[in-house]
């Protein structure tokens, strides 16, 4: 595409140049001589420093706030907001894939992943074709794609959404956090259907939100770019949100009635299953449903995935069998292991995760809760404290390791941990290698037991040294009962 249709539609300094643009980048390792580089203000880098790294891979081409020095044959367009200038760009060179696709927006402070492979599946199931984009990374048509965030640069979703529409979908089901909307990634997109799932302190601190007000603030504005909207309304911050909607919506929940409201809500226990049953009452039906995932919490998912399911003309009777064959890599996840006992991996990393899992839990006959789980270095200390807490309280062995300890002794981090473990009355063992830990997690594991492997879900990365290092707790297990440990 030449730079001028490119460049449609953005303020900037004029430029008349129709050179072809093969790829837009704004990391200078992707960079190329047919590529448009994009000077990005990031929280730790600024874009323009690295300028130069671009020009020396052949990149001549430069959209930037200011004027960097480079040779004279590079060409520099100034824009005011480079960030805010990826979508306009981006729609261009992409030919606009979100014009042509349903796109659904999942906010809130838990939810959003479990939610998003529910909504996924129910679509899919009744031929829909459906792309999701979150944690889990971009699934589309049986395959993954690895994502950098939870919600990908707004340059990133269109690439996405362009392939997603080619390969035939026509809906794309998102995870928007409040990082992502603060960094613009999904500025200038109209959403079909908006969901609040709930909320709760956290991503305080550091470089994400200076208050709990910036962070809620962040979360409204996805409100603010869509047709409709689906709330949670046993979270009193729907209230907040509601009051400022200027478009229709619809309410869930299990305290009190909503529009789709569950009651009779059952636990389900099978071979490898930990999931719940409920009957879900709109206005206009009422059907009973379940999902292999186990609590209330899931319901909750549950109820927001067939409120959209609703709005975009699918009944309860018609999703019920998508909603019952859900599974999200890493949230819930029960394994098919050769053994008495059950090994379920779950991304949980905080207080109210642990809690909600582990008090979802003792609703299913077992014996002991036996869990792995550390806590991030470098940030959110108070995590420590509140993890430690609740395994000392629920679990019958905490087996205290490594999650992403960065440039903190991981040693020192469980330590801290085993004191609040201590001190709520557990039983504790440190193993500071996270795959030693998985190890004698399932080494003492006996009948009727419950293995949680907690805070890594589908991720295959520790953060250690300000480097990333391969890990997935998936396969320590599978080495483990593959002989291959």
């Amino acid at each position: 595409m030449k730079l001028t249709e490119v460049l449609q539609g953005l303020s900037c300094t004029p430029c008349s140049d129709t050179r072809e643009i093969g790829s837009i980048v704004y990391d200078s390792r992707q960079a190329a001589p047919d590529a448009l580089f994009v000077a990005l203000n990031g929280t730790f880098s600024d874009g323009h420093q690295y300028a130069r790294s671009a020009y020396d891979k052949g990149t001549r081409a430069f959209l930037l706030e200011h004027p960097v020095d480079l040779p004279e044959d590079a060409l520099q367009i100034v824009t005011a907001d480079t960030r805010g200038a990826l979508m306009t760009i981006g729609g261009n060179f992409y030919r606009h894939p979100e014009r042509e696709l349903k796109l659904v927006g999942i906010t809130g402070t838990k939810g959003k992943t479990s939610t998003t492979g529910m909504l996924g599946s129910c679509l899919n199931d009744v031929g829909i074709r459906c792309g999701t984009i979150g944690t889990a990374g971009a699934i589309y048509n049986g395959k993954t794609f690895p994502t950098a965030n939870t919600t990908p640069e707004s340059i990133d979703c269109l690439r996405l959404f362009r392939d997603m529409a080619d390969a035939g979908c026509r809906v794309v089901v998102m995870e928007v956090s409040s990082l992502g909307l603060k960094s613009q990634r999904v500025k200038g997109l109209t959403f079909d259907a908006a969901v609040f799932t709930n909320i709760s302190p956290d991503h305080i601190g550091g470089y994400e939100h200076e208050s709990y007000e910036e962070y809620a603030g962040w979360k409204k504005q996805l409100f603010r770019q869509c047709k409709a909207a689906v709330l949670n309304a046993d979270d009193p911050f729907s209230q907040e949100i509601i009051g400022e909607l200027q478009v229709p919506h619809y309410t869930f929940g299990l305290e009190k009635p909503a529009d789709f409201w569950a009651t009779d809500i059952r636990p389900i226990r099978a071979p490898r299953l930990f999931g719940v049953g409920f009957s879900c009452q709109t206005p206009g039906e009422t059907y009973r449903m379940q999902t292999a995932m186990p609590g209330r919490f899931s319901v909750y998912n549950a109820l927001a995935a067939l409120a959209v399911c609703h709005l975009l003309g699918i009944s309860l009777q018609q999703a019920a069998n998508g909603l019952a064959k859900a599974k999200v890599v890493g949230r819930n996840d029960c394994l098919d292991v050769p053994a008495e006992y059950d090994v379920i991996i779950d991304y949980a990393h905080n207080k109210r995760s642990f809690e909600a899992l582990m008090d979802t839990l003792e609703a299913y006959e077992h014996n002991r809760l036996i869990t792995v789980f550390g806590a991030v270095g470098s940030r959110a200390q108070l995590r420590r404290k509140e993890v430690g807490t609740v395994s000392g309280t629920y679990a019958d062995l905490s087996v205290i390791t490594t999650d992403d300890p960065n440039f903190e002794d991981p040693v020192k981090i469980a330590e801290e941990i085993a004191g609040y473990v201590k001190a709520a009355g557990g039983a504790y063992v440190i193993v500071p290698d996270r795959e030693e830990a998985v190890f004698y997690a399932l080494d003492h594991a006996r009948k009727g037991d419950i293995v949680l492997l907690l805070g890594k879900g589908q991720e295959t990365e520790q953060k250690i040294c300000g480097k990333l290092v391969h890990y997935s707790d998936y396969e320590s297990v599978w080495k483990y009962f593959s002989g291959k440990r």
